[in-house]
């Protein structure tokens, strides 16, 4: 005998499909949201960094122009994603934060027709440089980073930062996917 499903309240199956397309345009948002000026696009975030202290995560984004080209000569930012309060909770990084978690140098590589290049670093890790790459895609705009992980080009997903009691750092776990097959691949940064 087949088993039957709960029925759901209709007011619960509303909230989980209107849960489920909020998710949905969440994940596409970021990707192409309008900029300050109304014509220029934002990817809200390229990759982050999160911490053992709590859920809060610093993310990385890109200005771009309606072309999907980074826009002046410092398009990528860094903001808070403020976890702990809720999902679309952000602030900006604090004048204190910067030098864990900021932008150290950025630089525009190239601009073509259909996207660009950034090199940046940051200030947690000087000596690894990341180039974010931008393109159109269809309607949209999509950016990934490029580094170093474990010894092989990668696509840089995320940065887990190990704090140490009562206060620094311990160790940074790099993890991305492998550039030529996409498995994926993980560096510890002691430091």
């Amino acid at each position: 005998m087949p088993r039957r499903l709960p029925a759901f309240p209709p007011r619960l199956l509303l909230v989980l499909a209107a849960s489920s397309l909020l998710v949905a345009i969440t994940l596409i948002t970021p990707i192409a949201r309008g900029g300050g000026d109304g014509d220029g696009r934002v990817v809200g975030s390229v990759f982050f960094v999160a911490k053992s202290e709590n859920k809060n995560q610093v993310h990385y984004g890109i200005h771009l122009d309606p072309a999907c080209r980074p826009v002046g000569n410092a398009p990528i930012f860094a903001y808070w994603r403020l976890l702990e309060r809720g999902p679309f909770a952000t602030e900006p990084l604090l004048a204190r934060e910067e030098p864990a978690y900021g932008v150290q140098t950025q630089r525009t590589l190239k601009r073509s027709e259909q996207g660009g290049s950034v090199l940046i670093t940051l200030n947690a890790l000087p000596k690894r440089p990341i180039v974010i790459d931008s393109t159109a895609t269809g309607a949209t705009c999509t950016a990934t980073a490029q580094a170093m992980i474990g010894g092989v080009p990668a696509s840089l997903v995320s940065v887990f930062v190990q704090l140490r009691w009562p206060f620094g750092v311990d160790s940074l776990l790099l993890a991305g996917r492998v550039t030529l097959d996409g498995h994926v691949v993980r560096e510890r940064v002691e430091n």
